[in-house]
């Protein structure tokens, strides 16, 4: 079957007004920061999403009776696309992306009024607690305990690799809620945590970047409301699976690839390797050249899941096609990073993962290095690419 990928005029037209409205909108110092691979504060990060929120794009995707759109399917990623190419700041995805559509999709009437309009405008910021020092790429295997007291859950355990956990004010948490079941899928359920409820603990992780944005979180005797149960007690891992769905589509990246090609072109045409540009390496320009077609080949796919999910309806299951997004995406996004550590050569060793307020002809070097070593965790974040083989081998081919 052949698929129609051109854009409308009216397409077109709501690409440059996405285009118009982040030039006007988004402060030069954020995008600086971002173009050279620096760190936002998290003030920087509420003030866009606030600002998008202002504008109505916050949360596109959501049903419009709780801040969406109702924008087509090529509207949400030319919205996407501008925001990574520009670049812009992405709206925190634990927020937007993750629970906040798990609420609408799976919360009763009062969880949706408590958090949803709290969650688009990020009045509180949000982590996701999955993965255990036993339980990564395997989820199902975990082992967070959450036993029913009276009106709450008592949780006890351990989760690992909790991304911004020291900024967030609640925790999505997959507890098990029922230990003695046929499957281990079975008896997990999806609990909503204060992240200021005694017996909270997070501790910091540093990384190899230079980073402290992942962390552990230690909880112990922590009580946990019986209201903030999404979805029904022991069913927890469907809420989960639709969950990891959303975050493996989001982590194609494409535009943030283009955003990083464009970079490495331009720096490697100033770039002196032998006396002359290293653009003009005929062997450097074949590596440029051939993750440009990875990419064009990722961006057409993306654009068939669109057409293809187009043509049959939004649906609330994940689709397995997201798990070939996220393992060609991650890989493209890791090549950039080899490429720009090639353009920095030796100047990548003055290693500064703040790099913040420095002066001298190679300043734009220190961040590489550290963006290097960061993105390798890319394969790994939303279910590892082998664990996405796996899902493409039996959702997709069958086996």
């Amino acid at each position: 079957m052949t698929m129609d990928l051109r854009f409308t005029a009216e397409e077109i037209a709501f690409r440059d007004e996405v285009r118009a409205f982040i030039q006007s909108a988004l402060p030069a110092r954020v995008r600086t920061k971002l173009i050279e691979g620096r760190s936002l504060i998290k003030d920087e990060i509420v003030s866009w999403q606030r600002t998008l929120n202002a504008k109505g794009w916050a949360v596109p995707h959501w049903p419009i009776e709780w801040g969406g759109t109702g924008w087509s399917a090529v509207q949400h990623y030319f919205f996407d696309d501008e925001l990574q190419q520009a670049p812009a700041p992405l709206c925190l995805p634990f927020n937007v992306n993750m629970i906040g559509p798990v609420i609408a999709a799976f919360g009763n009437e009062a969880q949706k009024k408590r958090f949803l309009p709290r969650i688009a405008n990020l009045d509180d910021w949000w982590c996701q607690g999955f993965s255990e020092p036993g339980a990564g790429s395997d989820l199902a295997a975990l082992t967070t305990q959450a036993r029913l007291s009276g009106d709450h859950y008592v949780v006890n355990g351990q989760k690992v690799w909790t991304s911004f956990a020291h900024l967030a004010d609640w925790m999505f948490c997959l507890a098990r809620t029922e230990p003695a079941t046929a499957r281990k899928q079975q008896g997990i359920s999806f609990l909503l945590i204060d992240m200021k409820t005694p017996g909270v603990t997070v501790r910091p992780i540093s990384t190899i970047d230079g980073g402290s944005d992942v962390n552990e979180v230690f909880l112990e005797d922590v009580r946990v409301p019986l209201e903030n149960l999404v979805g029904r007690a022991g069913e927890g891992w469907n809420v989960a699976k639709y969950v990891l769905g959303k975050e493996r589509t989001g982590l194609a990246r494409v535009g943030q690839s283009k955003e990083r090609i464009r970079r490495i072109k331009q720096l490697a045409s100033v770039e002196q390797c032998g006396g002359r540009p290293l653009f003009e390496d005929q062997r450097f320009r074949e590596r440029v050249a051939a993750v440009e077609v990875e990419l064009k080949a990722l961006e057409m796919t993306l654009l068939r899941v669109i057409a293809a999910e187009k043509s049959r309806g939004s649906s609330d299951r994940p689709d397995p096609a997201s798990s070939i997004l996220k393992i060609k995406g991650s890989e493209i996004q890791q090549a950039t990073t080899e490429l720009l550590m090639e353009v920095a050569g030796p100047h990548a060793m003055r290693y500064r993962p703040d790099a913040a307020d420095v002066t001298g002809p190679a300043d734009w070097a220190e961040s590489i290095a550290p963006t290097y070593f960061g993105w390798r965790k890319l394969s790994i974040f939303g279910g590892s690419n082998e664990i996405q083989k796996n899902i493409i081998a039996k959702s997709i081919l069958g086996f």
